[in-house]
C-alpha cells in the first residue's frame, strides 16, 4: 500500500502554489463562492518541464471529481472566478 497523501487549501480565491503528487488514485474536493464562469481545475506539469495539461475535467460547482487516477508530478489546481475556496486532494487509501 502507498503512503497516504493529502494537500489542502483553505479560503483562497486565486492558483495558488505548485505541489508534488506521489502518484495513485485520488478524489478532489472543492467548495467555494463560484462566479459566472467559475471554476477549480487541476493541472499536470507536462514533460516539456514548462506547460500544464488538464488532469480533470473542471469542477464548476460545490461538489466532487470522484475518482481520478494520477502519475508522480507537479500540479496545480488552476482556480477561476472563484472565491472562498476551501478544497482538498486526497489519495484514496487501499491501492
Amino acid at each position: 500500500m502507498r503512503a497516504p497523501q493529502s494537500v489542502w487549501f483553505q479560503n483562497i480565491a486565486a492558483t495558488p502554489a505548485d505541489f508534488v503528487l506521489y502518484g495513485g488514485v485520488y478524489i478532489l474536493d472543492v467548495i467555494g463562492t463560484f462566479g459566472g464562469a467559475g471554476a477549480v481545475t487541476l493541472s499536470r506539469r507536462g514533460p516539456d518541464g514548462s506547460t500544464y495539461m488538464t488532469s480533470a475535467t473542471a469542477i464548476t460547482a460545490n461538489g466532487s471529481s470522484g475518482a481520478i487516477a494520477l502519475p508522480p508530478g507537479t500540479y496545480r489546481l488552476v482556480v477561476a472566478d472563484t472565491t472562498a475556496l476551501y478544497a482538498s486532494l486526497v489519495r484514496i487509501p487501499g491501492e
